[in-house]
């Protein structure tokens, strides 16, 4: 018979069994999206891990993240389910704009001066490095409340002030929010004071969360009588959205 022969066709494919084609791609599907979250959650430790946090924090910071696992999942549904958006041809006949000059990723930055407070969120201090390293040199006095504080502004003679723990450890020295405080008041008598902050997350750890806000909103006050300026850098991810909320209801400006 020719290859034509209607009794030597290829008969058509039928449905799939269970453990056939269809459900082995779902199985891949599956296990490939789980893989794909298991390798964001460990990154994500891994990014904290680096900023030098205690294992208290770490434990603080992961049940942070674990209490938005399903406002995520629900978001990524509804991001995949939604319909995609078309293009805008407009602005692809318009003639490009030129790039705006950048630094460290953001618009250009202008330093800060005595009465403003800035909040930089960013997963770990960058933005706001940037930002405090243009603005130290207007400053006769910069205090870096930080366990691991940004080495160009060290190097420069700014203060450094380490957060020191609830218990008062010997072993672990430190300040506590009211002796920071203090620092910072009499300093300011002196003329105006730049304050760096990337160490909310270990005030909230060793403090309380009430306590670290109460200091913020403290240091903000200060900068509204143009006694110093007030720049903080905090990983959005460390807080419930309401604690977040609050937190920038502090801060003229929030990046």
């Amino acid at each position: 018979m020719s290859a034509r022969d209607p009794d030597r066709s290829i008969p058509p494919p039928e449905p799939d069994a269970p453990g056939g084609p269809g459900d082995d791609e779902y199985a891949r599907g599956y296990s490939e999206g789980y893989g794909e979250g298991l390798r964001e959650a460990l990154k994500e430790i891994l990014q904290n891990a680096s900023r030098g946090h205690t294992a208290q924090e770490l434990r603080f910071l992961v049940e942070s993240r674990l209490a938005r696992v399903g406002e995520d999942v629900e978001r990524k549904r509804r991001s995949l389910l939604g319909p995609p958006r078309r293009p805008a041809w407009g602005p692809l006949l318009r003639a490009p704009r030129p790039a705006e000059p950048t630094i460290l990723g953001a618009v250009a930055v202008v330093p800060m001066r005595p009465g403003e407070t800035v909040l930089v969120r960013e997963s770990r201090p960058g933005q706001a490095v940037g930002l405090l390293d243009q603005s130290a040199p207007a400053f006769a006095r910069v205090f870096l409340i930080s366990n691991r504080p940004p080495a160009a502004a060290a190097a420069r003679g700014a203060t450094v002030l380490s957060v020191g723990p609830a218990s008062g450890d010997p072993t672990r020295p430190g300040l506590s929010p009211g002796e920071i405080a203090g620092r910072i008041r009499e300093a300011a008598e002196g003329g105006p004071v730049l304050v760096y902050l990337d160490a909310f997350e270990r005030l909230a750890t060793e403090y309380s969360l009430e306590t670290s806000l109460k200091f913020v909103q403290w240091t903000s006050e200060e900068a509204a009588a143009k006694r110093l300026a007030f720049l903080a850098s905090v990983d959005p991810a460390s807080l419930e959205p309401k604690d977040l909320g609050r937190l920038q209801r502090a801060f003229q400006s929030v990046r």
